[in-house]
């Protein structure tokens, strides 16, 4: 199978915005895939012509399951000061996800602690006390009730690994498509869960920075359109 093509959301000499595409890992080698990182490098020394390595900052992540958009840094002082920028909450991230069900209440700030469980290669929430658990926050609102599923727009306020597909299944309303925690409603490609918007300060323009990724194909079965 061929990789798939990178498609561009943003781009100048500091910062490269890419839509990830579900099933494809932001990073890493799995067998049979192309990495994020790996398609990107591929652009910029084939667009700019540049020789031997590339230097990529990889800034976010997506888990391999769920598209969305992904930000690189294009030098080290971008990738300094974006990490810093993510590191002390100052990147509002916006996801969309169809849920199972109909959250109650429709609007709601959500908080767990989360906990990694090697043997189970999940996380799961527990108590505060929990060693090596870490406090895990978002908000959510209703933007449609659908026939079979909830479109719901969450704002992640940290960045806990597999946050919100936990903290959502916690409370009965696990993403489309995730097995993993609980879901039984299957869905297209991957996981209902999109990186919809990222919105930051330019490290180097200073100016503020607002990227957009379209909605996968898989989504219009829904009714769900731009």
């Amino acid at each position: 199978m061929p990789p798939p093509q990178l498609s561009i959301l943003f781009e100048d000499n500091h910062l490269l915005a890419v839509l990830k595409p579900a099933g494809v890992p932001t990073m890493g080698v799995e067998a049979g895939r192309a990495s994020l990182v790996k398609l990107a490098k591929d652009y910029l020394k084939q667009e700019y012509d540049k020789p031997g390595n590339v230097y990529l900052g990889v800034v976010s992540r997506l888990d391999s399951m769920v598209s969305g958009v992904i930000l690189f840094a294009r030098t080290s002082k971008a990738a300094a000061r974006l990490t810093e920028q993510f590191r002390c909450g100052d990147v509002k991230k916006t996801y969309w996800a169809l849920i199972e069900g109909r959250p109650e209440p429709m609007d709601s700030v959500c908080v767990d602690w989360l906990w990694k469980d090697d043997r189970q290669r999940r996380m799961v929430v527990c108590a505060p006390e929990q060693r090596g658990s870490k406090k895990a926050r978002l908000r959510y609102r209703t933007l449609r009730v659908l026939p079979h599923a909830t479109l719901l727009e969450v704002l992640l306020e940290t960045g806990r690994k597999h946050q919100i597909r936990v903290q959502l299944a916690q409370r009965g309303h696990p993403v489309l498509g995730d097995r993993k925690y609980g879901a039984t409603t299957g869905f297209l490609h991957g996981l209902a869960l999109h990186a919809r918007c990222l919105e930051l300060e330019h490290p180097v323009r200073k100016m503020p920075l607002r990227i957009e990724a379209p909605l996968p194909a898989a989504w219009r079965k829904y009714g769900i359109r731009e």
